[in-house]
């Protein structure tokens, strides 16, 4: 239906411009082919990212999902909404106890879709949440609708049907997760009010464990990695860890394109009901690939380090791109880095809205750079982890200042220091040879660890050393 078939009032609120988010569970910096895989395959993704900007050095803001998702919505730094590890995190200690965070996003935090809802907007979730219970979900936090969101970080009874999910009944057994969200996203597309602007969130349960082939693509990966790839899986030593060091898994490849033709299925729906020109996009994944565990994870980020659950780049960085029609140039790739509470003052900023920064005291506009021709405000970006994790993570914290990037162990009570501009790989740790930049960024780590009344890891008094 063209404008001129709406009433005068609906004509004036196309203005604003509608919003799609994609955000993808556990998607690594290099699991898409427009960021270097020739292993997985992306096509409709690797075209939204051809159509307007790709951020290469995209940072999510803790290294595991629940505290990235908080960050996303409220603009504000995981620390500062007190949800620091996955929800409900891993109870395991060692040198250290447990320090304890939120299991919910607490009500009084503002998302960018109450915002948005409060000028006018539609609101649709669907997808993972895991960002509390009933009373925590997403029609809690300013969105119209809630299917398959709730407090679960895996899909609940899997990603085939008959399914155990609270929040979304199957249709048929053998039914497939991802396929049923973008159904219900292209169904919210069609029978949407169109007097009204739209915010459309589609959060991923894929690629996040369990593994599981997406059927109707797996074959064709295990033909090609029967064709193409030789030998037996790579693996580096990380710590006390394992890191994949190949992409080579048929299983978590299907499950990327199963993502990808999600993704493509909606901006063809955008395109058949002429809204694109009016959309802008988003899409993101809440932290690194799942690289290193006890054993190898099913993706590897190289060249970057490690991957979820670690502060080294391979946890922290994700794949994001935007598409804003009339903002964003084609084809434009960007190495400033950005960071996921930049989002919400991003779409308020686009939206025609007011700044809110007492809201989004975290984040950006990152409006200036969508063309390529505006410059950002340098700033320091920091992590906060002190939890122990399942990819053998141990408590630290850490942070990027221009092209140093400096990590602290507290686990080991040493520090790492890298220059992201001439090793984004982190192979060379220079904090021995660079002992004043060392300090001066330990320091600047610290200072803002107090400032914001970041929860420190307390000795536990029941620990005992093993020899090595």
């Amino acid at each position: 239906m063209g404008m001129m078939a709406l009433p005068a009032n609906a004509a004036e609120a196309t203005k604003q411009p509608n919003f799609v988010f994609f955000l993808v569970d556990d998607l690594g910096w290099a699991d898409l082919s427009c960021y270097g895989s020739t292993f997985h395959e992306s096509p409709h993704i690797d075209a939204l990212a051809a159509s307007g900007i790709q951020f290469n050095q995209a940072y999510a803001a803790c290294p595991v999902c629940s505290p990235t998702r908080a960050s996303i919505l409220t603009g504000r730094h995981p620390v500062r909404v007190d949800i620091t590890d996955w929800i409900p995190g891993n109870r395991g200690t060692g040198k250290f106890l447990q320090v304890e965070d939120r299991d919910d996003l607490a009500l009084e935090e503002v998302t960018f879709a109450e915002v948005l809802k409060g000028a006018g907007y539609q609101t649709f979730f669907a997808g993972k949440w895991h960002l509390g219970d009933e009373g925590h979900y997403p029609t809690d936090q300013g969105f119209d609708s809630n299917i398959g969101g709730n407090h679960a970080g895996s899909p609940p009874g899997g990603y085939y049907a008959p399914w155990k999910n609270p929040t979304l009944t199957a249709k048929k057994d053998g039914e497939y997760l991802t396929e049923r969200l973008t159904e219900e996203s292209i169904h919210f597309l069609d029978t949407r009010d169109q007097a009204k602007p739209f915010l459309l969130y589609l959060s991923y349960y894929n690629v996040h464990a369990p593994i599981t082939p997406y059927e109707k693509r797996v074959d064709h990966f295990r033909d090609k990695a029967e064709a193409t790839i030789k030998g037996k899986t790579p693996t580096i030593v990380e710590h006390d860890g394992i890191s994949r060091a190949r992409q080579d898994d048929p299983a978590y490849a299907s499950m990327i394109a199963a993502v990808d033709q999600s993704v493509g299925d909606v901006l063809a729906k955008l395109d058949e009901l002429k809204l694109a020109d009016n959309t802008v996009v988003c899409f993101f994944s809440d932290n690194g690939g799942l690289c290193t565990l006890k054993r190898p994870g099913p993706t590897s980020n190289l060249p970057l380090r490690s991957g979820k659950g670690w502060l080294y780049e391979g946890g922290v960085r994700s794949p994001m791109i935007v598409r804003a029609p009339g903002v964003t140039k084609a084809g434009l790739v960007s190495e400033v880095p950005v960071v996921s509470t930049d989002f919400f003052p991003t779409i308020l900023e686009l939206a025609g809205l007011p700044l809110q920064p007492k809201l989004h005291a975290d984040g950006q506009s990152l409006v200036a750079l969508l063309d390529g021709e505006g410059e950002q405000p340098q700033r320091a970006l920091y992590w906060h982890y002190p939890h122990y994790h399942g990819s053998t993570w141990t408590p630290g914290a850490s942070i990027r200042d221009g092209d140093w990037k400096l990590i602290e162990f507290y686990e080991f009570d040493q520090v790492e220091l890298y220059n992201l501009a001439s090793d984004p790989g982190e192979q060379h740790d220079l904090s021995k040879s660079q002992p004043e930049k060392t300090a001066q960024l330990r320091e600047k780590l610290r200072a803002w660890q107090k400032e914001m009344n970041a929860k420190m890891p307390q000795p536990n008094p029941q620990y005992k050393p093993t020899a090595k």
